[in-house]
């Protein structure tokens, strides 16, 4: 069975930092492009991350809104990819959600996991 966790959300102050895993099953993670999105209250859903399959480097993309304070990174071994959020802001807050392709159209969604950037 395909599935996709996502993990690792929570409380964090403004300026604090989190790391979010997206944790594969029944298939491997690296043979996939890898979207991230976040959704926050009374939003539309907003991708804002990429990863791109091992066979393409695995080259990562961001939107202007993270670039610069979020990163994405693989660990093969785990089957995982991992979201690492530094200099969180009020506006990062949502439910933040992995998929297999970096568009809207991806086939396979994780659950989700809030993030809440308060003081």
């Amino acid at each position: 069975q395909v599935q996709l966790v996502e993990s690792g959300g929570g409380l964090v102050q403004p300026g604090g930092s989190l790391r979010l895993s997206c944790a594969a099953s029944g298939f491997t993670l690296d043979t996939y492009d890898i979207g991230w999105f976040r959704q926050a209250p009374r939003k539309e859903r907003e991708g804002f991350g990429c990863i791109s399959s091992s066979r393409s480097d695995g080259r990562t993309y961001y939107s202007s809104s993270v670039r610069g304070r979020f990163t994405l990174f693989r660990d093969s071994a785990k089957n995982t990819v991992y979201l690492e959020m530094e200099s969180l802001k009020p506006e990062d807050t949502g439910v933040y959600y992995c998929a297999t392709d970096c568009s809207d159209y991806a086939t396979h969604w994780g659950q989700g996991t809030q993030v809440t950037v308060s003081s």
